[in-house]
């Protein structure tokens, strides 16, 4: 999941923002203010409503990102690399490079979240319970405590991908020491769930015409989805486990030199080596300094190709994926995929060792599934 907007990092971890969050943000805010703090807190005016529905929202939001964040900071702790966590349509969600060490360790991730929102649940009702606190703040803090507990009880369903899901395959993986198998029997559970919540919101849409049943329809799509793709995963992972980055990456490619005209490089390097979709570009003294995709070259006007440099085209080292030899695979290939040029440098101390592309693992997936 792409964030569309970053709000910064907690803890050293990147914040971001799907533009997805708007959707369910404005349809939180919009329930809340029309019929759930209306229902619960009667005879207050429009803009209280209003105020009560933004604060709710915010706060329900934040809730969802410490659960995700209790998701990254034990992830860390098991010496997991933290992508970031994102909001979006369906809540949260935090990005890990790396695969999780052990069952144990995938346990301890899981749970970390719905830890957090049991105490944040129990939290929020305490506050509406036991605080002398304005009626309107009662009604924010009982409404937090319920949806965080009702957020506790959904994330723990034995379906994958939900924490529940990732708890089951956890003591799968250590009862047969199969992950792969684990990640199978975790991920039809999930489909089965997904199954039966799209069935139970069409019946409900059906006999009710609520809204709550096309939602519940839409969350089983999307869970029967989510686990599809989680099995996918999990055979993806099992095809190219105990390769490495240095297994599959053109050694020793072509380099373009930063201080070269497009002309030059088309006649000295891209006229014997079309082949390659990129270049890794060098400055004069030989530091890798960026990726050039062939692409770009192509989109700029021939007349341009004596006046623009090849460093001025590259796209700086910042912006591309930096692996090393003795990076898994698999990592290697989550981080290739979630990028536009779905390549990346593979660099020891500096030094250019090679080039590795989505299609190079790809190809040796398909060889390990044949």
């Amino acid at each position: 999941m792409n964030s569309t907007f970053s709000l910064g990092r907690i803890a050293g971890i990147r914040i971001g923002v799907n533009w997805s969050w708007l959707i369910v943000f404005g349809v939180l805010t919009w329930s809340l203010k029309s019929s759930v703090f209306p229902e619960t807190n009667p005879g207050l005016s429009d803009t209280t409503y209003l105020v009560m529905a933004l604060v709710a929202a915010l706060l329900f939001f934040a809730s969802l990102l410490l659960h995700e964040l209790g998701h990254a900071l034990q992830a860390r702790r098991e010496g997991m690399v933290i992508e970031g966590i994102t909001l979006w349509l369906f809540g949260g969600v935090a990005s890990f490079r790396s695969m999780f060490r052990s069952a144990g360790a995938e346990f301890r991730i899981a749970i970390a979240g719905p830890l957090v929102s049991l105490v944040l649940g129990l939290l929020f009702i305490a506050a509406a319970a036991g605080t002398d606190v304005s009626g309107e703040a009662d009604g924010v803090a009982a409404w937090l405590g319920y949806i965080n507990l009702t957020l506790l009880v959904f994330n723990l369903l034995p379906a994958l991908p939900l924490d529940g899901g990732r708890v089951l395959r956890s003591a799968l993986w250590a009862a047969r020491k199969d992950f792969r198998w684990a990640t199978a029997v975790a991920a039809n559970v999930g489909r089965g769930f997904g199954v039966l919540m799209i069935a139970g919101g069409i019946l409900l849409f059906a006999l009710q015409g609520t809204f709550s049943g096309a939602w519940l329809a839409f969350l089983g799509w999307f869970l029967f989805g989510a686990a599809s793709a989680e099995a996918r995963y999990g055979k993806t992972s099992d095809a190219l486990r105990g390769l490495r980055v240095g297994d599959l990456m053109i050694r020793a490619p072509v380099v373009a030199r930063a201080d070269a005209t497009l002309g030059q490089f088309m006649a000295e390097i891209a006229a014997s080596a079309r082949q390659f979709a990129a270049y890794p570009v060098v400055d004069p003294e030989g530091r890798v300094v960026g990726l050039l995709p062939f692409e770009r070259v192509a989109r700029t006007p021939r007349w341009e190709w004596d006046m623009r440099l090849v460093g001025e085209l590259a796209l700086p080292l910042r912006e591309v994926p930096v692996l090393h030899e003795d990076e898994p695979v698999m990592e290697a290939f989550e981080e290739l995929s979630a990028g536009e040029i779905q390549r990346g440098l593979v660099l020891d101390d500096g030094r250019l060792r090679g080039l590795v592309s989505v299609s190079d693992i790809a190809g040796a997936l398909g060889a390990r599934a044949r």
